[in-house]
């Protein structure tokens, strides 16, 4: 498996398919799981805002959000055994993407676990925002590079409309100036944020940015699993990155795991 500049092996071919099935075949098989342990803290952030801000549905933006798969957890319920099994059965071989669709809106229109949010879709893969908002877990979908380029009035405006901006996993290929740009578009406004983070890649840049922005950030506790390992190539490149950022792996990334870190940002008040 090819390997990207930072380590670890390239997955960039399952974020681009017409439909879920690679993404979740592959991942499958990798033990990827940091959604479903971030489902709890994104849920009880929302409820907090909600709470605290008064505003009764908030608009959640998930940047390198691919198909919605932290809308379908956090708005509908899903869990991840969930999704490998929509995707990665047995039975799926023989469907086409109409037909997944099909059952997926059937999934949002049942709405039995479907809370008071909205979620707006941050990606460069036009198939997967496309397959996400068709089947109805996002509500909106920015197809945007914002590492490179600016929004455009019209992006601006729909990324103006959130109130949390959350990821799980992008932070590190995505950097400060998609974050400042996000920040830039609410003209004043500020959005609650919350990033669970590789720890192979320094939060520095962005808590910098952010605090110039107003924003206090707070790592918390924990460490949480991303998926396992590919190969050992890839373990031994990562280590060596961690030692380069002067992260401790042992009992960690040693055991075989990418793992991650949450950071949350929230403006500064007083």
């Amino acid at each position: 498996m090819r390997v990207d500049t930072t380590g670890k092996i390239s997955l960039d071919h399952i974020y681009t398919q017409p439909d879920p099935r690679a993404y979740f075949r592959t991942l499958r098989e990798l033990g990827y799981i940091i959604p479903e342990l971030a489902k709890p803290h994104f849920t009880g952030l929302i409820n907090e805002y909600r709470e605290v801000l008064r505003v009764p549905v908030p608009t959640v933006l998930d940047i390198g959000c691919s198909y919605g798969i932290n809308a379908a957890l956090v708005k509908y319920g899903a869990s991840m055994a969930d999704l490998y099994d929509r995707y990665s059965g047995r039975d799926v071989n023989g469907h086409t993407r109409g037909m997944l669709l099909t059952r997926d809106r059937e999934l949002v229109r049942s709405g039995e676990h479907a809370n008071r949010t909205r979620f707006l879709g941050l990606d460069a893969s036009d198939n997967a925002l496309s397959y996400a908002t068709e089947a109805g877990f996002l509500d909106g979908a920015v197809h945007a590079d914002l590492e490179g380029d600016d929004p455009t009035e019209e992006q601006r405006a729909q990324l103006a409309q959130t109130d949390l901006v959350i990821s799980t996993g992008c932070l590190g290929y995505v950097t400060e100036r998609t974050i400042s740009r996000i920040v830039e578009s609410h003209d004043g406004r500020r959005p609650w944020m919350a990033h669970f983070v590789l720890r192979m890649f320094p939060f520095d840049a962005i808590a910098e940015s952010l605090a110039e922005a107003g924003y206090e950030s707070v790592r918390r506790d924990g460490f949480f699993r991303q998926r396992r390992f590919a190969t050992a190539e890839e373990q031994s490149l990562v280590l060596d990155r961690l030692s380069d950022v002067g992260a401790d792996p042992s009992g960690l990334e040693t055991d075989g795991w990418l793992y991650a870190q949450l950071y949350v940002s929230r403006p500064r008040t007083g």
